[in-house]
Parts: structure tokens; sequence; C-alpha cells
């Protein structure tokens, strides 16, 4: 059983707000981009790569906040 102390758990939420904020922006910039004609789509992809990291990192890190329960 996994056991964190307050203060790793209250930073661990401040890195997900931050991280969820990041993804939204990203998230934004994407479809902006998108609507635009002659946009870089190199630049897109790349968007769209670290938009998918900071999804996988926020799953883990939600994960990681959530009680351990019995079996």
């Amino acid at each position: 059983m996994s056991h964190i102390d307050e203060c790793e758990r209250q930073e661990r939420r401040q890195t997900l707000i931050r991280l969820e904020n990041e993804h939204a922006m990203l998230d934004d910039e994407v479809s902006m981009l998108i609507s635009s004609p002659g946009s870089d789509q190199l630049h897109v992809g790349r968007l769209k790569r670290r938009k998918l990291h900071l999804k996988d990192t926020i799953v883990k890190l939600k994960s990681s906040l959530l009680p351990d329960l019995p079996a």
C-alpha cells in the first residue's frame, strides 16, 4: 500500500492543475491552428503529441491521488 503525506498530496494537486491548464491551452492552440489555412502541420503534430503526453501524465497523477482500496 502506497502512502503519501499531505504535503506531497498538495504538491501533486497543484501540479495536476498546472498540467490541466497547459493541456487546455494547447487544445485551444491546436484548434486555432487547424482552422487557419496554411498552418504548419508539423507544428500541429508536435502540439498534439505534447497534448497526448500531458494527458497521459494527468491520468497517472490523478491515479496516484486516489486512495488505495482494499481488494
